[in-house]
């Protein structure tokens, strides 16, 4: 059973935010890396590889159920976030829009009687959580060190080596 036109539509743009959020993170590697962040850099380029991922698990369902795929314009990230604690709770606010927009989908689903697509979006509501958590923190940590040069030197050298998030592991986009 193919989804509503109003539901296919809905997952479509947000197909594109996700891959919205795979230009923002790649924006904000080569932003990090550019400024001397290369742990903060390569934490960001495994963002955006997941994100990609995740657009391309919209992408697959849609063609699964019959839906056409429709790919959106996607906007120009900014190239410039000043410092990484701000770049990191831009991260954050983008997230929780993220997470939004999954909501949104999720009770079109369940107004539409569409309990594929619910299930399909409940990875989804699950990996959000976790996406929320790991930027909570990191950004909790940038506050902690404030502007001390060897405490932001740390974290770097710790997001460098950071695992990817249990959501990615076991959803296995990438």
């Amino acid at each position: 059973m193919k989804p509503s036109a109003q539901l296919a539509d809905a997952m479509n743009e947000h197909m594109k935010n996700e891959f919205y959020s795979s230009y923002l993170y790649l924006a904000m590697a080569a932003w990090s890396e550019s400024a001397g962040f290369e742990g903060a850099g390569q934490w960001m380029r495994r963002q955006a590889a997941e994100e990609h991922g995740h657009g391309m698990k919209f992408y697959d369902f849609l063609l699964d159920r019959g839906a056409t795929v429709v790919l959106k314009s996607i906007p120009q990230p900014p190239a410039d976030f000043g410092t990484l604690r701000a770049m990191y709770e831009q991260g954050l606010r983008h997230e929780e829009m993220v997470s939004q927009s999954i909501n949104r989908l999720y009770a079109l689903a369940l107004q539409d009687h569409d309990f594929a697509a619910a299930q399909f979006l409940d990875w989804f509501v699950k990996e959000q959580v976790e996406e929320e958590k790991t930027m909570q923190t990191i950004v909790d940590r940038l506050t902690l060190a404030g502007g001390d040069g060897p405490a932001l030197l740390q974290l770097d050298r710790e997001l460098a080596s950071a695992k990817q998030d249990a959501g990615e592991a076991e959803g296995g986009a990438a």
